[in-house]
């Protein structure tokens, strides 16, 4: 069986030029994009004209889909043969569940690979 592969890329603290090359390119050629509420959408503008892109955002009381869901549907489409893209704002493991994500996916024995991002944590230093 063909088994998909699951990219879990930090999308930056916000402008659309600030995200890693290695991330781009996973974008760039991502069957799947999951993606959450922190990510600048003009990135999805990167992805082939035949991606699906699923929005997945939470904010404080409002969740698109709940965790165990985000973790289902990345299986579910990996199982597929899909290279998913999961394009989390900042740095996937700083506040957010990037570890909960890959956890789940060890325990299914599903690939991944990280591309960490850049927080607007450290960021704003950089900046200031």
């Amino acid at each position: 069986m063909n088994k998909g592969k699951v990219y879990l890329v930090g999308a930056g603290p916000g402008a659309v030029d600030l995200i890693t090359v290695k991330g781009l390119k996973c974008i760039q050629s991502a069957e799947v994009i999951v993606y959450d509420r922190l990510i600048n959408k003009n990135l999805l503008d990167y992805a082939g004209p035949k991606t699906e892109k699923i929005y997945v955002g939470k904010s404080a009381g409002r969740h698109t889909l709940v965790q165990e869901k985000i973790n289902e549907l990345l299986a579910e489409r990996t199982s597929r043969g899909k290279k998913v893209v999961r394009l989390k704002g900042g740095d996937p493991f700083l506040f957010g569940r990037g570890g909960e994500e890959l956890a789940y996916l060890a325990e299914k024995g599903i690939g991944f690979e990280v591309i960490p991002g850049i927080s607007s944590l450290v960021a704003a230093a950089a900046y200031a």
